[in-house]
């Protein structure tokens, strides 16, 4: 960890939280960093300058100042604690890190979280995916359909992002494993309990399996940050098909709008006529398929993909 990755992971970490100690959230460390880049300073800088200088430089009041200083004080507590988890396979990265997942940052800009935690090989970012998303209640209609499309899209080159959820997310990635394809999982809840389960340390141990989340390792599930997930899993992907939705409601839906809205990827939606989710989401511009599909991402037009999100610097 660079002196850049380590002054956001001390300012923005929720390891080692204390009486007082309140890491700065996402958007409060996006408006601190437009801060220091128009101060001309670094991350780094933060380990130096005194309260007043923050106060001066960054024209932010004296109880401001004096959080920034409260977090900076358990830089060493936080660095054993990282250190600790390092030791059980888990690491931390930061937009101030090359490592950092180059495609979420192209297609979400700003909206990037300053931290992941990180456990599996960080060089599977550099390959393409498809993401599979939909109900954690599925029907054998749908574990077939599922299934079939996976093995489509892997055989057209691409590996699978999921947020590693019961149903279609579990189906998707299991299906990745048989045929050796790579995974990603976006996840929610706790890295801590995943990491233990004997499917994912093999898939861990064969360099088959990338794990990130936002929130710290022994997080419990919280619904924000499930529904801010669906976004990376959007963004990470070439394409994401919508196996299965409820019509205007549930996490599936809420994604698959967002996406829509946004344009972060080709979205593309099982036309089962059955599930009238699915049908409100093609006629909102998802791509229909079915299973005369040939998992071919490249050759679809979509009317929803948009520009890619602003870029104000490696530490924004």
């Amino acid at each position: 960890m660079n002196s850049n990755s380590n002054a956001i992971f001390t300012l923005c970490s929720h390891l080692c939280v204390g009486d007082n100690v309140v890491p700065l959230e996402p958007k409060e460390w996006g408006d601190l960093a437009k801060k220091l880049m128009e101060a001309g300073l670094q991350p780094e800088s933060i380990f130096d300058l005194s309260k007043a200088e923050l106060k001066e430089k960054l024209f932010v009041s004296e109880e401001y100042a004096d959080r920034i200083f409260r977090l900076i004080d358990r830089n060493a507590s936080l660095s054993f604690e990282l250190s600790q988890l390092q030791n059980i396979g888990i690491s931390a990265i930061t937009r101030a890190d090359k490592e950092y997942p180059s495609k979420l940052k192209k297609v979400l800009g700003n909206n990037c979280p300053p931290i992941f935690y990180v456990a599996g090989d960080i060089s599977l970012l550099d390959y393409k995916y498809v993401g599979y998303v939909g109900s954690r209640t599925v029907s054998e209609d749908d574990i077939t359909f599922t299934k079939e499309t996976v093995s489509k899209t892997i055989n057209s080159g691409f590996g699978v992002v999921s947020g590693g959820a019961k149903g279609i997310d579990t189906v998707s990635e299991e299906q990745a494993l048989e045929m050796g394809a790579p995974i990603i999982e976006y996840l929610s809840d706790s890295m801590l309990k995943k990491i233990k389960k004997s499917s994912v340390v093999r898939a861990l141990a064969n360099r088959k399996m990338l794990l990130l989340s936002v929130v710290k390792p022994d997080a419990g599930f919280n619904v924000g940050i499930a529904m801010m997930r669906n976004r990376y899993i959007y963004a990470q992907s070439s394409g994401t098909v919508v196996v299965r939705s409820e019509y205007n409601k549930g996490g599936t839906w809420a994604g698959a709008i967002e996406n829509l809205k946004y344009g972060w990827c080709k979205e593309l939606c099982w036309d089962k006529k059955a599930y009238q989710g699915n049908k409100a989401l093609i006629q909102q511009g998802a791509i229909p398929i079915g299973n005369d599909w040939n998992g071919d991402i490249e050759s679809l037009e979509s009317s929803n993909i948009k520009m890619g999100g602003e870029q104000l610097s490696l530490f924004d």
